[in-house]
């Protein structure tokens, strides 16, 4: 059966989640616009700097710190952020960012939040529900 175009934007989401590098949660993020994939992120550490599966250890984990709480003292940059620093603001108007978890409660946190509206994002979809910005 040929999927819906949320589902197939999903199935992208949770192939890009894939590559998180994060021990403790995998996110994947598509943002697309009129049907157009603008923008792919997903969580792990800054760019040049060692990630978390290479070195085996997590702060917040070793802490049995709650999730979404103490966010910094992570060393990762949050999928819905890493999609949007790669792309312009100007694609960005209207879209619709989907977001994949390896938990079943995905959603973005407080600060991925106010990212997506100031990027212009309208919508987020994740399996569970749509969120409109």
């Amino acid at each position: 059966m040929r999927p819906s175009k949320d589902e197939y934007y999903l199935n992208i989401a949770e192939t890009v989640m894939q590559r998180s590098t994060c021990l403790r949660r995998k996110y994947g993020s598509v943002i697309v616009k009129n049907d157009e994939i603008i923008a792919t992120g997903y969580n792990g550490s800054p760019r040049g700097e060692i990630n978390c599966c290479d070195t085996g250890k997590c702060l917040r984990q070793e802490q049995n710190i709650p999730h979404g709480e103490r966010y910094e003292l992570c060393c990762s940059v949050h999928s819905e952020a890493n999609a949007i620093i790669s792309a312009s603001r100007r694609d960005m108007q209207g879209a619709t960012l989907y977001l994949a978890s390896s938990e079943p409660d995905a959603e973005p946190c407080d600060m991925c939040r106010r990212l997506i509206k100031n990027a212009g994002i309208t919508q987020v979809i994740t399996r569970e529900k749509i969120t409109e910005v």
